[in-house]
């Protein structure tokens, strides 16, 4: 007696299709995800308006004086009708071009000396195995110091009366030194002390980038042979660019705004060699009280700050790739 194998006795299992069921976002999902985004923006609408009010409202209204015609009265101003005379008279202003110029070569330079001065300083802080809390706590002092105090202490340093440079120096030189006293070093002592201050921000966001690197693609550089230098240059800083283009960008706008170092340590001065942007609209808008053209000096500078932003967001898009923004 011979048995059959068991494959022609039993049937052929065939493989049961399943037709794909279409997913359907629920009503109750789909309900219960309106409720939760009209309540985001119900929590979000008080701080909205808050921003709104506070920073929309500002700029509009500033627009708006600058194209009118602004008359001085008892009880405040008044505005009438529509001119261009306020951007007339800046655009013809040396005092002006002067202040766009010294603006935007004061950003330029103090904001390449900070990140060159962060980066150095951000690759020690990686290199050490202990006290990097402690180090890096001792570096925000500078940073953590309100502006206008800070501008006092180095007035202190730089005065050429009672100013501890000038009582270092004036034995050495057999005169007084007084740092502020001429345009280039006025515009070099800010600088030094802009630098100061700001320098452990810029280090500290390059910081944050550099310990988030992979740490294989150094490690494969270096078993290619490649030293310090080429895995600095050729590894390290390309991975670096999105981190250095936020910390850039954050600068130029904190440069660009330059008010507090100009008006307590020189008030613009000697002459008006540096008066910045954001200082000559104070001047112009609150000592002369000439609303029109002061407010032209700020819708002006608001202007090329946006203008400066997008140009730079543009550059940081090409720098990262538009699919991580």
């Amino acid at each position: 007696m011979t048995v059959a194998p068991v494959e022609k006795v039993l049937p052929e299992q065939q493989p049961q299709k399943t037709r794909p069921q279409p997913q359907h976002q629920s009503p109750p999902a789909g309900r219960a995800e309106r409720h939760m985004v009209s309540a985001g923006w119900a929590f979000s609408a008080p701080s909205l308006l808050v921003v709104a009010g506070v920073m929309v409202f500002p700029i509009v209204f500033s627009v708006v004086m600058s194209l009118s015609n602004v008359n001085a009265t008892v009880s405040g101003f008044h505005l009438s009708g529509l001119t261009f005379d306020n951007y007339s008279i800046l655009f013809h202003a040396d005092r002006y071009w002067h202040s766009l110029y010294f603006t935007v070569l004061y950003t330029i330079g103090t904001v390449f000396a900070e990140i060159i001065a962060g980066m150095l300083i951000a690759l020690v802080l990686e290199r050490l195995k202990s006290g990097r809390g402690w180090m890096m706590t001792l570096l925000l002092m500078p940073w953590a110091i309100v502006s206008v105090i800070s501008a006092e202490l180095w007035d202190y340093i730089y005065n050429g009366v009672y100013g501890v440079l000038n009582a270092a120096l004036s034995p050495l030189f057999g005169h007084d030194i007084n740092v502020l006293g001429t345009p280039l070093g006025a515009t070099v002592g800010m600088a030094v002390a802009d630098i100061w201050k700001t320098t452990p921000f810029v280090a500290v966001i390059i910081l944050a980038g550099l310990v988030m690197l992979p740490g294989d693609v150094m490690e494969a550089g270096r078993m290619d042979g490649a030293n310090g230098w080429q895995i600095f240059w050729h590894i390290r800083f390309p991975l670096m660019r999105p981190t250095l283009s936020i910390a850039v960008m954050f600068r130029i706008l904190q440069a660009f705004g330059l008010f507090d170092l100009p008006y307590v340590l020189t008030n613009g001065g000697p002459g008006n060699s540096t008066e910045s942007l954001a200082l000559l609209g104070y001047q112009v808008l609150f000592v002369d009280l000439k609303f029109g053209p002061g407010a032209a000096v700020a819708t002006s500078t608001a202007v090329i700050v946006l203008i400066g932003c997008l140009l730079f967001l543009k550059v940081f898009r090409s720098q990262v790739g538009q699919e991580e923004i």
